[in-house]
């Protein structure tokens, strides 16, 4: 049975992720911050005893290193790397304290820190589990907002993170190649979750997930590094 670990995954795309990968008959450590108070995710763990959910803020780097020895020699087949922020919510009220010239740098650190440090600790972590397994894949969501070349958004915190876990993420990629492990960054689409605070979004979750999967399936040494959007298309960087 493979195993994949999925952090964020109490809501939006990693409780779907956890949900499709534990019906494919996957084990599933889905891990949250809260899981207290993850009423989707434990009802959805009590009707499959795949699913193991564990207490997991990827901001608290020790937690991460306590929940790495716990499974230590446990092969987790994908490693992805979900969890993420947008900054603080409400959106709309709050979307100008990551804006130049209303720049509020400690949002901008917590923003950071989520989706960009975490995502590279948790790879630090969990890499002796991933190269042990047979698949050997750390997937980490990205965005479309990464892009340089492609687009240009003023919410200068989570655009730069985003493309600072991409930079990351490639020099991780050529350093464990030669293990065979697979690295590569996804962009889930627009996407219908509560990041979603104009109403632009055009993806619901489950089509993205159920388009993501495949492509992680098909995943090739050779892939290593890439950047690719829910429709296949690969994203200029």
């Amino acid at each position: 049975m493979p195993t994949i670990l999925i952090t964020g995954a109490n809501r939006g795309l990693g409780l779907e992720f956890t949900s499709q990968y534990a019906a494919d008959g996957w084990q599933v450590i889905a891990c949250c911050r809260h899981p207290k108070g993850a009423d989707e995710l434990n009802e959805l763990a009590a009707a499959n005893e795949g699913i193991v959910v564990e207490q997991l803020d990827v901001n608290d780097f020790t937690a991460i290193d306590v929940l790495a020895k716990k499974y230590a020699g446990q092969p987790v087949d994908i490693l992805l790397n979900n969890a993420g922020i947008i900054g603080p919510f409400p959106i709309e009220e709050n979307i100008e304290r990551q804006h130049f010239g209303s720049m509020e740098y400690d949002v901008w650190a917590d923003v950071i820190r989520t989706n960009t440090f975490a995502p590279l600790k948790m790879a630090e972590a969990f890499l002796e589990n991933v190269a042990a397994s047979e698949q050997k894949k750390i997937i980490n969501i990205s965005s479309t907002v990464a892009s340089i070349t492609e687009m240009a958004i003023p919410g200068v915190a989570y655009a730069s993170s985003k493309s600072a876990l991409n930079r990351a993420m490639t020099i991780v990629a050529s350093q464990v190649k030669d293990r065979g492990v697979i690295v590569a960054m996804y962009c889930p689409g627009y996407v219908k979750t509560r990041m979603d605070a104009f109403g632009y979004a055009t993806v619901d979750i489950p089509d993205s997930i159920a388009a993501l999967k495949p492509m992680i399936a098909d995943l090739t040494i050779e892939q290593t590094g890439s950047y690719t959007g829910h429709d296949g298309r690969t994203i200029g960087w």
